[in-house]
């Protein structure tokens, strides 16, 4: 008898095989859409950098003035981290006497008064990208570190104290 090579588990890849064949394969832009984060029309991309996470991206989009309180601008805030993302509603203080962002964070509200123009650290820095970013827009996404002059031309004194107030959110 000769020896043949149709055992059970050729059999079994054969029908795999043919039944994967008859299968139309997926379009490549359906792919890419399973695995890319659409973004929003008008978002301005005011940070991006690859973490080991994925890219991280932060970014506004939809700034609209306060109808009763001038200065005052209501923006979406988003956060990108890989495929996950937040997007919040803040608030900015486009005031040259009391310049500020406010937020949310963890349920608390934080309201930070800024000073443009100022020193820039790592722990102002996303502040200042905001408020730039909804105050000037045509400033958005450069370092605020060097806008120091452009903050001079526009009225702020860059001398303002910067500080931050946390409020505990709603009791549950």
């Amino acid at each position: 008898m000769l020896p043949t090579t149709w055992g059970p588990w050729a059999l079994a890849a054969t029908g795999l095989a043919l039944l994967s064949s008859m299968l139309p394969p997926p379009p490549p832009a359906a792919q890419a859409q399973a695995t890319a984060v659409e973004r929003p029309p008008g978002l301005v991309v005011l940070d991006e950098r690859p973490r080991p996470e994925g890219m991280l991206v932060l970014g506004v989009y939809g700034p609209k003035p306060d109808a009763t309180i001038a200065g005052l601008w209501r923006m979406q805030l988003w956060r990108q981290l890989g495929p996950d993302v937040s997007i919040q509603t803040d608030t900015v203080r486009c005031d040259k006497e009391e310049p500020m962002w406010i937020t949310e964070d963890g349920g608390r509200l934080v309201i930070r008064s800024l000073n443009p123009g100022g020193v820039i650290t790592p722990a102002n820095r996303v502040d200042h990208l905001v408020w730039w970013a909804v105050c000037h827009p045509e400033q958005a996404g450069r370092d605020p570190a060097e806008l120091k002059a452009t903050a001079l031309e526009l009225g702020y004194s860059t001398t303002l104290r910067e500080s931050e107030q946390v409020l505990p959110g709603r009791p549950r």
